[in-house]
């Protein structure tokens, strides 16, 4: 039987816990080391909990059925998820990214990889074209968001796919902005989905973990090796809490929207608001008429944290400049718009009338 997608955030496939106790909630299996019953026999699969644990595989075939993935492997954090999508490439590879990247993806490249010969060239994704034009012989990867962080910007998967995949690349879009429950960009041909599940998969802003989504079990034998061998997986506790946190995934992204619906209503009738970016999900990004304004604002919320992170039940407002992007170059960031006059808002799920009021308040104190 197949299930829609809000069921699935909650019974992924619908297969149940099968420990003998009839748990509805799946156990957390808190245990380094599993016993065997005869030398290199597992009945159940289950050796080490760094490889392979029975918390952390409930929770992998939860998400690859909500991404429509063969697999899906569970990381410590988005960017330890990200690292092994890089370590997919080999010295001399020429690898496609996309200009408007989170700043520690950025800094991955610049400061990390670059001791790996790996050529990666910064492109404006949002026009296909653009993309073909940086193709080469050597390419073997596209990477982007969509939307981006901080701004927004949407890249066409469907084109972006074909594309990669006529000239032998490996496409990877990071859906951590849309979530499943928006977007599938397996279903538009994309290779590989990763997602910072710290955000909107877990949503309360209480554990930290990653997720690559794999389009063919080719890929995620890749990273199955990858993962168990460089240790970055994630504990089963952490697991559990994201399992907690994706059953309500579908009814907290409705709510994540329409508040921030009725907030990019509000900031429109703001004089002080220069630029608003908004794609349809819970994330609202503007500029403000200067940064003594923004420094205001930020300084005065009192329901809205000022803090990093977003996707969760609080609202978050961040100064993406020396928060999220201070790796970025200057320069990149100023064609970008990512200036000391931007802000990005994670919209909760508070009522909306006090987030706001508190937004007002804010302004005019």
């Amino acid at each position: 039987m197949s299930y829609e997608i809000d069921t699935r955030c909650i019974h992924g496939e619908g297969h149940k816990c099968e420990d003998g106790n009839n748990s509805i909630s799946y156990p957390i299996y808190q245990t380094a080391s599993f016993s065997h019953l005869t030398p290199g026999h597992n009945p159940n699969g289950f050796d080490y909990s760094r490889e392979s644990n029975p918390t952390r595989a409930y929770l992998e075939e939860t998400v690859s059925s909500l991404e429509h993935a063969a697999d899906t492997i569970a990381f410590a954090s988005g960017m330890a998820a990200i690292a092994t999508v890089f370590e997919l490439f080999q010295p001399g590879d020429h690898i496609i990214a996309g200009e408007d990247l989170y700043g520690g993806v950025v800094r991955l490249i610049n400061q990390i990889c670059e001791k790996n010969g790996y050529d990666v060239e910064f492109v404006d994704t949002t026009d296909v074209e653009n993309i073909k034009a940086a193709l080469r012989p050597n390419t073997k990867g596209i990477y982007f968001e969509s939307p981006t962080n901080p701004t927004m910007r949407i890249t066409d998967i469907g084109a972006a796919a074909g594309i990669a995949h006529e000239s032998g690349a490996v496409l990877i879009v990071d859906n951590t902005f849309m979530t499943p429950y928006f977007q599938n960009p397996i279903k538009e041909g994309a290779d590989i989905v990763v997602h910072s599940g710290t955000k909107y998969l877990s949503g309360h802003n209480d554990t930290v973990c990653g997720f690559l989504c794999c389009a063919t079990k080719e890929l995620s034998e890749r990273f199955r090796l990858l993962s168990k061998t460089t240790g970055a997986t994630l504990g089963p506790f952490e697991c559990w809490l994201c399992m907690r946190g994706l059953k309500t995934l579908a009814i907290r992204m409705e709510r994540h929207k329409s508040n921030a619906e009725a907030v990019v209503q509000y900031l429109r009738e703001r004089k002080e608001v220069d630029k608003i970016y908004y794609a349809g999900t819970g994330i609202i990004s503007f500029t403000v008429d200067s940064a003594e304004t923004a420094c205001r604002i930020l300084k005065n919320i009192k329901l809205i944290t000022f803090a990093e992170s977003l996707g969760g039940t609080e609202s978050l407002l961040t100064y993406p400049t020396v928060q999220t992007h201070p790796d970025v170059p200057e320069k990149q960031k100023e064609r970008l718009g990512i200036t000391d006059k931007l802000l990005r808002l994670s919209v909760g799920i508070e009522n909306p009338k006090d987030i706001i009021e508190d937004l007002r308040q804010a302004f005019e104190a």
